[in-house]
């Protein structure tokens, strides 16, 4: 079984859920770090995948993206800056973290002008767990491929396990439509406002009788028996935001990336592992990861 970590959403739920008085000997922050390690050592405890690998977000507000909806992700940028808004204590833990797992022996990738979410789609195959604290990832559920994502909005120890029966009672659409869905209703944390006046249970309506993006324009033109007028009306305005928007909800699923050793790694530099534990106080967190290891 393949496992692929959406590494920032990862630090982040560990940046701030974590204590920061968790410290390295000189008094810096290591609670990203240590929670990372820590969920990452639980993960491979509870699921035992043979293969693994973090994804990062090389660019996570690409320009392809902005140039079809301005309003991507807009909020989070940092003023003349252009970049996304991170606190200092956040950033110099980071590439401690890239270096520690590097170190253990992981796959860590991204992709130029792409983001984590595309590079996880795709890196997807046939029994895949995918490992998010964002929903826009659960377009990518398949029950016949045995595509699933671990949702960490509760956190690792008590998830969700996302599969299509999982969307169909949450969302009442069908399992596999997750991605027209959130097309429709829109994301105001990424700056996606989606079709005006459509909601939750407007875009449930035209999901479970829309399969496709083509489905959706075609229901605008020509409308439907089952859907009231002023849905109809609501989608027909909507469907140029529909055209623009829909490359940029999905998860482009052909990313140009190195190739990878994706399987769980026997050897590690234990030396450098132990070395780092050392210096920044990682303690226990970098124990259980060599246990989960099987080091």
């Amino acid at each position: 079984m393949r496992m692929l970590l959406d590494t920032a959403s990862l630090w982040y739920r560990a940046y701030f859920g974590m204590p920061d008085s968790l410290r390295s000997p000189s008094g810096m922050p290591v609670h990203l770090i240590r929670g990372v390690l820590d969920m990452t050592s639980r993960l491979m405890t509870n699921y035992q995948p043979t293969e693994l690998v973090f994804c990062l977000d090389s660019d996570w507000r690409p320009s392809w993206r902005v140039e079809l909806i301005p309003s991507y992700k807009e909020h989070r940028v940092e003023t003349g800056e252009g970049e996304e808004l991170v606190e200092e204590s956040m950033s110099e833990q980071i590439p401690i973290l890239l270096e520690i797992l590097a170190a253990f022996g992981f796959a860590i990738t991204g992709a130029a002008n792409y983001e984590a979410d595309d590079v996880i789609a795709t890196l997807c195959v046939d029994d895949t767990i995918v490992v998010t604290g964002d929903r826009d990832l659960f377009q990518l559920v398949d029950d016949k491929l045995m595509i699933r994502v671990a949702y960490l909005a509760k956190g690792v120890s008590s998830h969700d396990l996302v599969d299509e029966s999982y969307i169909q009672n949450k969302y009442g659409i069908p399992g596999r439509r997750y991605g027209l869905f959130a097309l429709l209703r829109g994301d105001a944390s990424d700056g996606l406002p989606g079709v005006k006046g459509i909601g939750e249970k407007s875009a449930a309506i035209l999901v479970n009788k829309c399969e496709s993006l083509s489905d959706l324009i075609r229901v605008s033109r020509d409308g439907d028996a089952d859907i009231k007028p002023a849905i109809i009306a609501k989608l027909s305005s909507g469907v140029d935001y529909l055209e623009r928007a829909f490359p940029v909800v999905s998860c482009a699923r052909n990313v140009p990336l190195p190739k990878l050793d994706c399987k769980i790694p026997k050897e590690s530099d234990l030396e450098h592992i132990l070395s780092m534990k050392k210096e920044f106080g990682l303690g226990a967190s970098v124990d259980r990861l060599i246990a989960a290891l099987g080091k």
